[in-house]
């Protein structure tokens, strides 16, 4: 075996070991010198991006990836699975961490000039916790990587030296806290009745409890834990506020990924710790999912019309994006499926432009009121188109990825008969138009007066390249949606709904 074959073999667990390990070790980067810490960023996240591509490759090509720690075999022991789910959800991860950490360089020197040290630590670590989530088969070792990434998260958004950033923070802590005291609970209930914390052991021992209540109580705060960590509406009362004042790199990471990651978890909970039959027909959990989804889409999108700061407009626009997923998750027919993890695809594209966009302004201007924008197009043009672009593809014009995963919803809708949610996402797309609509008016059509004094047209080189990257995929993968859904996502909707096994 030679030593490329070696690491290959091990790639599962250096996924997450190698941001684990890169974060520990940033403080001493920082130590030698502060400048070289972007560097080691850099060099981790690229890694981790290999890593994460190989292993979804791997899993297209050869199947299930299983990988165990500690010589122990499951379900003694911990084991890491990666199969198209995960693999999907890691490669999104590993590609939105590079993005902020290339956009990183100068807006926390700005914003943060004498916390870029823990800051980056602080990066790596939600990484590793994000990663970990995902990638782990045992449900204890997934609770550990949840308070990684979620303590870590707490620590993003208040690492700024404005009192609002702390205020979000602390509440954005007691949310979490409460959400995951739910998650440990279901946990617990889980590992009383089963006797097993391996999500595959566990899968196959609780049909036969399915009349069980404690089992019942499991699933129930299992779904309330993880709508606090989604926000979904009316459990969001922590998101806008997190999203808002929390750094603007911090800001894109936090609202690119920690939701997908936990509807994700959502996903793998229902349909692979419990069964499709469980969740869709005994308990019905998929229909009520599906009525807090589209609630969601319209109360979301409401409120961000009601909002004059870019940020919050777009942390309220989340909520309503979030609405979309899971719309597609609880219509439980292979196209809404389809729609749905499309959209976490999408919606990671779009949203962290939108977030990197909203810093590059700031950070030029000074500016988050939406009134402060008059005529902005004509002094940071890159950085508006990539804007209009990405507002595009959230309203969901045809030819971008917004519009490939509602097409998807809307005929997962058809197909299960729900035209009401046909309506639903027809309403919330011409409420899309409304809010964006004020932005793009400001930006293209507005009379320039306050950003008179910008001296350069453009932020730094370092924003633009991935805030232009993030826009180009926003058009590609609208155009070329067939490729993850015909590689990933067609087969993988059929196995989660149990009409074939993850290869």
């Amino acid at each position: 075996m030679t030593g490329f074959d070696l690491i290959t073999d091990h790639l599962p667990v250096l996924t997450v070991v190698i941001p684990l390990m890169a974060g520990f070790l940033t403080p001493i980067v920082g130590w030698i010198d502060r400048r070289l810490c972007w560097y080691w960023v850099m060099l981790t996240m690229f890694a981790v991006l290999l890593m994460a591509s190989s292993n979804l490759y791997t899993v297209i090509t050869s199947g299930t990836i299983h990988y165990q720690l500690g010589g122990w075999a499951p379900p003694v022991g911990i084991e890491y699975v990666i199969d198209l789910l995960n693999g999907f959800v890691c490669l999104i991860i590993a590609f939105i961490g590079l993005m902020v950490g290339i956009y990183s360089i100068e807006s926390i020197t700005k914003e943060l000039p004498n916390k870029i040290i823990p800051f980056y630590s602080l990066f790596l670590l939600l990484v590793t916790g994000l990663m970990g989530m995902t990638i782990t088969g045992d449900i204890f070792n997934f609770y550990v990587f949840l308070e990684i990434s979620s303590l870590t998260a707490y620590a993003l958004i208040a690492i700024g030296d404005r009192g609002d950033g702390v205020v979000a923070s602390f509440n954005y802590l007691i949310m979490g806290t409460v959400a995951a005291s739910f998650i440990l609970l279901g946990i617990g209930y889980l590992y009383a009745v089963t006797g097993s914390l391996n999500m595959a052991d566990m899968q196959s021992i609780l049909p036969s409890m399915y009349d069980n209540k404690v089992v019942l109580a499991a699933l129930a705060f299992f779904m309330v834990g993880f709508s606090i960590k989604v926000g979904l509406f009316p459990l969001h009362a922590w998101l806008p506020d997190a999203y808002t004042h929390a750094p603007s790199a911090a800001s894109a990471l936090i609202a690119g990924l920690m939701t997908k990651v936990g509807v994700y978890v959502m996903i793998r909970f229902m349909f692979s710790v419990f069964t499709p039959a469980f969740v869709i027909d005994i308990t019905g959990m998929t229909e009520i999912l599906t009525w807090a989804a589209a609630l969601a889409i319209i109360v979301g999108s409401v409120l961000a019309i009601a909002q004059s700061d870019i940020k919050r407009m777009l942390a309220y626009s989340s909520i309503s994006q979030i609405g979309y997923i899971l719309l597609g998750v609880g219509l439980a027919n292979v196209i809404g499926m389809q729609g749905g993890l499309l959209h976490i695809l999408n919606h990671s594209l779009m949203k962290c432009a939108l977030f990197l966009v909203a810093g590059a302004i700031f950070y030029r201007t000074g500016f988050r009121n939406l009134h402060q924008f008059q005529g902005l197009g004509k002094k940071m043009p890159v950085t508006t188109t990539v804007f209009l672009i990405a507002g595009l593809s959230m309203i969901g014009v045809p030819g971008t990825v917004g519009f490939t995963s509602k097409w998807y919803l809307v005929l997962g809708s058809i197909n299960a008969g729900q035209w009401i949610f046909v309506a639903v996402i027809l309403i919330s797309s011409l409420l899309n138009i409304v809010y964006f609509w004020r932005v793009f008016d400001n930006i293209w059509f507005g009379h320039p007066h306050e950003v008179e004094h910008i001296k350069r047209d453009e932020a730094p080189l370092s924003m633009l390249i991935p805030m232009v990257i993030l826009a180009v995929l926003c058009i590609f993968f609208g155009l070329f949606a067939y490729y993850p859904l015909h590689y990933v996502l067609e087969p993988l909707s059929n196995a989660l709904l149990g009409i074939g096994a993850l290869p």
